[in-house]
């Protein structure tokens, strides 16, 4: 069975590219300070400050992606959901017994 998946939407998105930017810069800062330990470079302390910057970047995108998610799941639940659940119980539940009479 194959499942439709919606496109996500575009902040979504945008903060996923934030993210993988983030993580090649990076790989590349460790790439470099590898490189630069191995020969013995006066480069390599600003390579791990650099490369510590970028673990923070990763973090921060990472955070920056599931707090961008969860906004757009509200979004599109509406307003007035009290919680991911709300909609889901209130479609399932359905009356039971009988009601009592409208008095005028």
């Amino acid at each position: 069975m194959s499942r439709v998946r919606r496109r996500l939407p575009d902040e979504v998105r945008a903060a996923a590219v934030r993210t993988g930017l983030a993580v090649a810069f990076t790989l590349v800062a460790v790439i470099v300070a590898l490189l630069a330990s191995y020969a013995h470079s006066p480069l390599l302390t600003p390579a791990l400050m650099v490369m510590a910057l970028g673990v923070f970047a990763v973090a921060w995108c990472l955070l920056d992606v599931a707090i961008t998610r969860q906004i757009a799941a509200q979004r599109r639940r509406g307003p007035n959901a009290a919680s991911p659940l709300a909609g889901a119980r209130e479609r399932e539940r359905r009356p039971t017994g009988r009601r009592a009479p409208l008095r005028n």
